[in-house]
C-alpha cells in the first residue's frame, strides 16, 4: 500500500491518479457505459468503471463487458433507466439492457455484504437446467423494496443489501488489480490498494490476507488461475502459498457454481492456458479428479493431446466470435475417463454402442459429484460418442441422415480432433469434410460408392475398430498406450460396429 493509499478504521483513501498520469480514455469505453456514468451523474450520483473493465483497458486489451459502480440504490437506478431491470436475492444488481449489451450497475458495498463474486450468473444465462440447479439469482421487477437481510427457514441468506461508500465497497474485492475506478466526474482513477503498480509488474494479488480470503471463498482460488491464465499476470508468492493447503476446501463449493467456474474458465477466449495452470496449482485434482487422474497416468498420451487440440480451437472459436457449448467441452474433458473405462472391457465390446454409453454415464457420474452437469449437457456427450463408431464406419445412404442429427456437427468435430492425433482414420474424417461441401447430387453419389465391396471411406484394416480406439492412437489401446497389433481380420458385423 502506498504512502497516498491510507487506512482510515476499516475504509481507505484513494491515490487519485489524473487524467494526464493514466493512459485510459473515454474512447475505449462502449458508448452505453458512457450513457450509463453520464446518466448517473447527471442526476447527482457517483458512477465510476470498475473491475476488469478498467484493468483490461490499462493492459492493452477489449473488455467484455463494463461494471459500473455507484451510490445510487437498485431503485433509483430503475428509475433513471426505462431499460433497466432488478435481479439478485444476496444482492441485488441493476441490469441496463442495450440491445444485447448489458451494463451491470452495483450500489457500493459495506463490509457486511457478500462479495460479488459470490453471487451466481443471471438466470438466462446460467447453463445449469432447472432440475439440476436452480440459480440463485431472480428478476425482481416488482416494487418491494430492498429488506438489509432475509432469510429462509434454514438461515442461508436470501437478501443482504447492505450497502456503504466507495470507500467500503474496494474492501468487498479480490485482487488489487481487479480494485481501480475510474471515475466519470473528472476521468481519474481512484487506487485504494496500489492496483496500478500491480499492473505494472503484471502481478495478481489478493486484496487482505490470503488464508482469510480463500476461507471466505474458496473459489477465489479459480478465479486467481483464471484470471492468470487470460490476462498473463503471476499470482504473487503470499497469495500462491496457501493454495496447497486450502484447495481441498473447493470440494464444500456447491456443484452449480463450480459448473459455472469451468465454463469461464475453458469457455472464454484461454482454455488452452487455464488447464496447465490449474494442474500447476493442484486445482484440477480437486474439481475434476478423474479427469487429472487421467493425465497424470498417462502423460503426453494422445488424449492429452485430443484435450490441447480441443481447447484451442475452442478458443480460436471464442475470439473468432463463434458460438461454444459446454456440450463439446465436456466431452473433451472425459474423453479420458471415458477410455479408462472402456479399457477395462473385453477388447471385443470396445466399440460396442452400450459400451460407449456406459463409460460415457459412469464418467459423467463421477464428475457430478463435484460439479454439476446438466441433464441436457450430459446427454449431448453421450449423443456425440454415440455417433462415432457410425462417423468411422459410414453406411451407404444411412450415412446421409446423419448429417440431419442435432448433435452431428459435434460429433464430426470430435472426429476431426481424434483424426489429428491418430485415433481415427485421416481418409474417413476427410470424407465427412467432402460430403458436407458437396451438393445433393455429389452426395447421392458419394453415399453409393460407399455400397459393401466397393470401398470408399469405409476402413475395414484391424486398426480401425470404432471405439475400440477413442483414448489411443491407430494400434492402441483406450488409454493411448502401444498395443500388440492382431495378425489378419476379425469377424465384425456387416458395415461396422455402430453402424446406423
Amino acid at each position: 500500500m502506498n504512502d497516498n493509499s491510507v487506512a482510515s478504521g476499516n475504509k481507505l483513501t484513494p491515490r487519485v491518479i489524473p487524467r494526464d498520469a493514466h493512459p485510459m480514455s473515454r474512447q475505449q469505453v462502449s458508448p452505453n457505459a458512457l450513457r450509463v456514468l453520464y446518466r448517473l451523474k447527471e442526476a447527482g450520483f457517483q458512477a465510476f468503471l470498475v473491475g476488469g473493465c478498467v484493468r483490461d483497458i490499462l493492459i492493452g486489451q477489449t473488455p467484455k463487458d463494463f461494471d459500473v459502480a455507484t451510490d445510487a440504490l437498485p431503485e433509483e437506478v430503475r428509475q433513471l433507466f426505462r431499460n433497466c431491470r432488478l435481479i439478485g436475492r444476496r444482492f441485488r444488481l441493476a441490469h441496463v439492457i442495450y440491445g444485447q449489451e448489458i451494463i451491470e450497475v452495483a450500489t457500493f458495498r459495506a463490509s457486511g455484504a457478500p462479495p460479488q463474486e459470490e453471487e451466481p450468473a443471471p438466470e438466462e444465462e446460467n447453463e445449469a437446467d432447472d432440475r439440476d440447479y436452480a440459480p440463485d439469482e431472480v428478476d425482481l421487477e416488482d416494487d418491494e423494496p430492498s429488506a438489509h437481510r432475509v432469510l429462509d427457514a434454514g438461515g442461508r441468506i436470501l437478501r443482504d443489501n447492505i450497502y456503504g461508500s466507495v470507500d467500503d465497497d474496494v474492501l468487498r474485492r479480490d485482487f488489487a488489480c481487479n480494485a481501480l475506478y475510474y471515475n466519470i466526474a473528472d476521468f481519474s482513477i481512484w487506487d485504494y490498494v496500489d492496483g496500478m503498480a500491480d499492473i505494472a509488474a503484471r502481478q495478481l494479488r489478493l486484496i487482505g490476507d490470503p488464508v482469510t480470503r480463500y476461507r471466505e471463498d474458496p473459489v477465489r482460488m479459480l478465479r486467481a488461475a483464471r484470471f492468470e491464465a487470460k490476462i498473463g499476470f503471476q499470482l504473487d508468492e503470499a497469495s500462491v502459498a496457501p493454495i496447497a493447503e486450502l484447495r481441498s476446501l473447493l470440494a464444500n463449493v456447491p456443484p452449480a457454481r463450480l459448473f459455472d467456474e469451468i465454463n469461464k474458465l475453458f469457455l472464454t477466449g484461454h482454455g488452452r492456458t487455464s488447464l496447465p495452470v490449474l494442474r500447476r496449482h493442484g486445482l484440477l485434482g480437486v474439481i475434476l479428479p478423474a479427469v487429472e487422474d487421467f493425465l497424470v497416468r498417462h502423460p503426453g498420451s494422445a488424449v492429452e493431446k485430443l484435450l490441447i487440440n480441443g481447447l484451442s480451437n475452442t478458443d480460436q472459436r471464442v475470439l473468432a466470435d463463434r458460438p461454444v457449448t459446454p456440450v463439446f467441452l465436456y466431452a473433451l474433458l472425459l474423453y479420458g475417463p471415458i477410455a479408462a473405462y472402456i479399457e477395462t472391457l473385453p477388447r471385443e465390446r470396445w466399440s460396442d454402442p452400450q459400451s460407449i454409453l456406459d463409460g460415457c454415464d459412469r464418467a459423467l457420474r463421477q464428475a457430478h459429484q463435484r460439479v454439476t452437469i446438466p441433464r441436457r449437457i450430459a446427454l449431448g456427450v453421450r449423443e456425440m460418442f454415440a455417433l462415432q463408431p457410425r462417423l468411422e464406419h459410414p453406411r451407404g445412404r444411412r450415412a446421409l441422415r446423419l448429417l440431419e442429427l442435432p448433435r452431428f456437427r459435434a460429433a464430426y468435430d470430435l472426429l476431426l480432433l481424434r483424426a489429428q492425433v491418430g485415433m481415427a482414420s485421416a481418409d474417413v474424417a476427410r470424407w465427412w469434410t467432402e460430403l458436407q461441401a458437396a451438393n445433393p447430387e455429389q452426395r447421392e453419389a458419394m453415399a453409393n460408392r460407399l455400397a459393401p465391396g466397393r470401398g470408399g471411406a469405409r476402413d475395414d484394416s484391424p486398426e480401425a475398430e470404432g471405439l475400440g480406439d477413442i483414448g489411443g492412437e491407430t494400434g492402441a489401446d483406450p488409454a493411448g498406450r502401444p498395443r500388440r497389433r492382431r495378425r489378419g481380420g476379425r469377424n465384425r458385423r456387416r458395415g461396422g460396429s455402430g453402424g446406423a
